[in-house]
């Protein structure tokens, strides 16, 4: 009886530092940001409780809903792309017919490895119109500089730089998952007829949906959280990203630039809303549609 109690006490105590950070680095800062959003700062009068006001201004807020709508494009026009290649390389990896796997999977993952700060720099010196070495062979060759930090291109530039940046990173978890599906389902597959095509579409697909789900979530995270990038190339694009370009970009610029700490708190607030939402949202559709494929196998195999 008392080694039960003593191993009860035990999972409290091993859990207990993950809460203490939890709530000190995590909560207490939320707690904190949602206090401040409801208060104003004004010349006179000083910090004055406004209650929902700063939400009410937010929402109505072009340069805040420009912010969110330009990343939701990116979202789309990215994520799909990122995937697409990670899922790609991941089955060409498992399919073990590549030379030197392990050297093209970890040439592959090494861009994750590069700190994105790092990654803009250099992307930043790719596009560069004036030095670039793109801007450079287009001279030589007597055609025109691409304009990749053009307002027309920005979006599809810092596109490329994230894709560059994640591609390894997904492939690493979709890599994972397939190593985990049983061997058997494979060979089974084989007595059946199915050649390397059908496998891949009809057991490595379906096995890889919950790892795909994941990256998908993590994906809509990061896309509405984009800042580093857009940061970095106003520096030699400042006519083309302004301090609103993206929402994170705009709730620092009004913190530390503005000074307007609780406005930036409450466009903080409805960014965080904003993700929980369209993460949420893909979790529906995925478990949808998981439920009608599955209703659809019953109903097939009922019928035969």
């Amino acid at each position: 009886m008392t080694g039960t109690r003593r191993h009860r006490a035990a999972g409290p105590l091993f859990v207990a530092p993950f809460l203490t950070l939890f709530l000190l680095l995590f909560l207490a800062p939320l707690g904190y940001a949602a206090y401040l959003s409801l208060f104003q700062n004004r010349l006179i009068g000083g910090t004055v409780f406004v209650g929902l006001d700063n939400y009410t201004q937010a929402l109505g807020d072009p340069q805040l809903l420009h912010g969110v709508g330009r990343v939701a494009l990116f979202f789309v026009i990215q994520v799909p792309v990122m995937l697409l290649l990670a899922l790609l390389f991941a089955l060409a990896l498992d399919s073990g017919l590549l030379r030197l796997a392990r050297v093209i999977r970890l040439g592959i993952f090494v861009p994750y490895a590069v700190p994105s700060v790092v990654a803009a720099l250099m992307w930043g010196y790719l596009y560069g119109p004036d030095f670039g070495p793109f801007a450079q062979l287009s001279r030589k060759l007597d055609l025109p500089a691409p304009h990749f930090l053009s307002d027309g291109w920005m979006l599809g530039s810092l596109a490329n730089i994230v894709t560059w940046e994640f591609v390894g990173y997904n492939m690493i978890i979709l890599y994972a998952a397939l190593r985990t599906i049983p061997q058997e389902l494979y060979e089974a597959a084989a007595v059946d007829g199915a050649g390397a095509w059908r496998i891949a579409w009809s057991v490595k697909l379906p096995a890889l949906r919950p790892a795909l789900l994941l990256t998908l979530l993590f994906s809509v995270i990061g896309s509405f959280q984009l800042f580093n990038e857009p940061n970095l190339l106003m520096k030699i694009a400042p006519d083309v990203i302004t301090s609103s370009y993206t929402a994170n970009l705009y709730a620092y610029s009004l913190a530390f630039t503005g000074q307007q700490v609780n406005y930036a708190a409450t466009v903080s607030f409805l960014l965080g809303l904003v993700i929980v939402i369209a993460s949420y949202g893909v979790l529906l559709t995925a478990n949808r549609g998981s439920r009608d494929s599955r209703s659809s196998r019953d109903s097939r195999r009922r019928t035969a």
